[in-house]
C-alpha cells in the first residue's frame, strides 16, 4: 500500500512538472514571439471570419464580381497582405533597427493604411442599414480593426524592448571605458611590459 502511495505521488509531481512546464513555454511563446502570433491570427482570423459569413459560391462569386461597395473578399487579402509586409520588415530588422527605424514606422504605416480602407468600406458597406447589419460581418470589420492596432501595440513595445537592450550594453561599456580611463586596469600594462622585459 505504501508503494502505490509513493507512485501515486510521483505520478502527480510528474504531472504538475509537466503542466508547469507547459505553462511556461506557452508563456514565454507569447512574450517574445507576440509578432508572429499576432501575424498568424491576423492572417487566419478575418479569413475565418468571412468564409463563416459567406458560403464558398458567394466567395467565388466576390472573387469574380468584385465591387468595392458590398465584397468583402478585400478585408482578408488587406490582412494577409498587411501581416507579410510587417513580417518581412521584423525578419529583415535587426536590434538596432527594431528599436528606432523602419520597423515600427512600415507597421505604423501599414497599420494606418488599412484602418482607412476598412472604415471607408465599412461606410459603403452599411451606410445607413445598421440594423440590417450581419453579425458576422461587424464582427469581420471589428477584428481587421483590432488586429490593425494590436501590430501598432506590438511594434512598439518590441521597439521598446530592444530600446532598452541597446541601453544596456550601452552602459556597459561605457562603464568598461571609463573604468580603464579611471586606472582600474593599469595593472595589467605593467604585467605585460614586464612580461615583455624578461
Amino acid at each position: 500500500m505504501g508503494l502505490c502511495k509513493e507512485e501515486r505521488t510521483i505520478r502527480v509531481m510528474r504531472l504538475f512538472k509537466t503542466l508547469f512546464f507547459l505553462i511556461t513555454m506557452v508563456i514565454s511563446l507569447l512574450l517574445f514571439s507576440a509578432q508572429i502570433l499576432l501575424v498568424i491570427a491576423d492572417t487566419l482570423l478575418p479569413s475565418a471570419l468571412l468564409s463563416a459569413s459567406l458560403s464558398f459560391q458567394n466567395i467565388s462569386s466576390h472573387l469574380s464580381n468584385y465591387d468595392f461597395h458590398y465584397s468583402l473578399i478585400d478585408i482578408p487579402l488587406i490582412s494577409i497582405i498587411r501581416s507579410a509586409v510587417i513580417l518581412c520588415v521584423y525578419s529583415l530588422c535587426d536590434g538596432r533597427r527594431l528599436s528606432r527605424g523602419p520597423y515600427l514606422g512600415v507597421a505604423t504605416i501599414c497599420s494606418v493604411c488599412s484602418l482607412v480602407f476598412v472604415s471607408l468600406k465599412a461606410c459603403y458597406v452599411f451606410g445607413d442599414s445598421w440594423n440590417s447589419m450581419n453579425y458576422m460581418e461587424i464582427s469581420l470589420f471589428l477584428c481587421s480593426w483590432t488586429l490593425a492596432v494590436a501590430h501598432v501595440v506590438v511594434a512598439y513595445r518590441i521597439s521598446c524592448r530592444e530600446r532598452r537592450k541597446l541601453l544596456l550594453v550601452y552602459n556597459i561599456d561605457i562603464e568598461a571605458v571609463s573604468a580603464c580611463k579611471t586606472g582600474s586596469f593599469s595593472r595589467y600594462p605593467k604585467v605585460l611590459q614586464d612580461e615583455r622585459m624578461k
